[in-house]
C-alpha cells in the first residue's frame, strides 16, 4: 500500500529557522584604535618628557605637603558648612512671599554668581584699603589683623558657595509636591515646622547629589586661596619647588593629593545618595563592594569536572 497523501495545510508547517547575522560595527573598532593610539602617544610623550618621576614619591608625604592637604580639607569643610547654612536661608528667603526678602536673596545670588571667585577672594584680602579699622562697638581692631588668610578664604569661598547652594536647595524644595505642605498646614503645623519636618526631608533626595558635587568642587576651588597666601596644597608645593627646582614634579604631587581627596569623598557621596534614595527606589542596586563579593562567590563556586576513570 502506498502512504496516503499528506493533506496538511501549508499554514501548519513549522517556520524556517531564522539565521541571525550579527551586525558589523566597524566604527567601534576604528574609534577604539584611534583612542588607543592617542593614549599611547600621550604615554610616550610623558615618558620621554623632562620630568624626574623619582622625585614625586620623595615629596608625596613631605610634612609641608601633608599640612597643606589638611589645610585644604579644613577650609573646604568650613566653607561648605557656611555655604550650605547660608544657602538654606537664602533659598527660604527666595521662596518667601515677602518681596523684600525675596529681592535681597535674588540680588545676593546675582552678585556672587556673576563675579569670579578669585576676584571675591582678592576683594576680601584687600578690604583694609576700604575699611582700615573694624569697629563693632564692642570690638575694635585694624582690618589687617582681622582679615587673616584663613578668614579671607572662608568668606570668599563660603559666601560664593552660598549663592549656588541656595539654588540647589530651592530646586529641592520645589520638587516636593505642594499637597504635602497643604496637608501639613491642615494638621495645624506651622510654616517652619512644615519646612523642617515635611519638606526638607523629602527634598534631600534632590539636594544631596549636587551638594556632594559642590563639595568635591570646593576641594579643588580652594586652590584659589593660594592668591591670598593661605598655606594649602598649591602654596606648599610652590614653596617647595622654589628651593628644590622640581616645579612640574611638585604640581604632580599636588594633583595626586587632590585625586586622593576627591576619590574618598566621591565614595562617601555615593553611599549618602544611596541612603536618601531608599524612599524612591524599592530595590536598590548592589554596591560595588556587594557586586565584588557576589562575583567572588560565583568564582569560588566553580568546580572542576571529575575525570572519568
Amino acid at each position: 500500500m502506498t502512504d496516503p497523501v499528506d493533506k496538511t495545510p501549508a499554514a501548519t508547517l513549522p517556520p524556517e529557522q531564522i539565521k541571525a547575522i550579527p551586525v558589523r560595527h566597524y566604527g567601534r573598532w576604528l574609534s577604539a584604535v584611534v583612542v588607543i593610539a592617542l593614549v599611547a602617544l600621550i604615554v610616550v610623550a610623558f615618558s620621554n618628557a623632562n620630568i624626574n618621576y623619582s622625585v614625586i614619591p620623595d615629596y608625596l608625604f613631605d610634612p609641608g605637603i601633608v599640612s597643606g592637604a589638611w589645610t585644604t580639607l579644613y577650609i573646604s569643610v568650613l566653607a561648605m558648612v557656611l555655604g550650605v547654612t547660608l544657602g538654606v536661608v537664602l533659598a527660604v528667603m527666595r521662596l518667601s512671599s515677602n518681596p523684600v526678602t525675596s529681592t535681597v536673596s535674588w540680588f545676593y545670588i546675582w552678585i556672587f554668581r556673576g563675579t569670579p571667585v578669585l576676584v571675591q577672594l582678592l576683594l576680601w584680602y584687600n578690604i583694609s584699603l576700604v575699611f582700615p579699622v573694624l569697629n563693632l562697638g564692642f570690638y575694635k581692631n585694624e582690618m589687617n589683623q582681622v582679615m587673616t588668610p584663613i578668614l579671607t578664604a572662608l568668606l570668599g569661598l563660603g559666601l560664593n558657595e552660598a549663592a549656588y547652594m541656595s539654588e540647589i536647595v530651592r530646586a529641592g524644595i520645589q520638587s516636593v509636591d505642594e499637597g504635602q505642605t497643604e496637608a501639613s498646614h491642615a494638621l495645624g503645623m506651622t510654616q517652619g515646622k512644615t519646612l523642617r519636618r515635611v519638606v526638607l526631608p523629602q527634598a534631600m533626595r534632590v539636594i544631596i547629589p549636587p551638594t556632594g558635587n559642590e563639595f568635591i568642587n570646593m576641594l579643588k576651588t580652594s586652590s584659589l586661596a593660594y592668591a591670598v597666601q593661605l598655606p594649602e596644597i598649591i602654596k606648599k608645593a610652590t614653596d617647595i619647588s622654589s628651593t628644590s627646582l622640581a616645579v612640574v614634579e611638585m604640581y604632580f604631587v599636588a594633583c595626586i593629593w587632590y585625586l586622593f581627596l576627591t576619590t574618598i569623598f566621591s565614595i562617601v557621596q555615593y553611599y549618602i545618595e544611596r541612603r536618601y534614595a531608599r524612599g524612591s527606589t524599592r530595590n536598590l542596586p548592589p554596591t560595588p563592594l556587594q557586586r565584588l563579593k557576589k562575583n567572588l562567590r560565583m568564582f569560588g563556586s566553580f568546580r572542576r569536572p571529575e575525570v572519568a576513570r
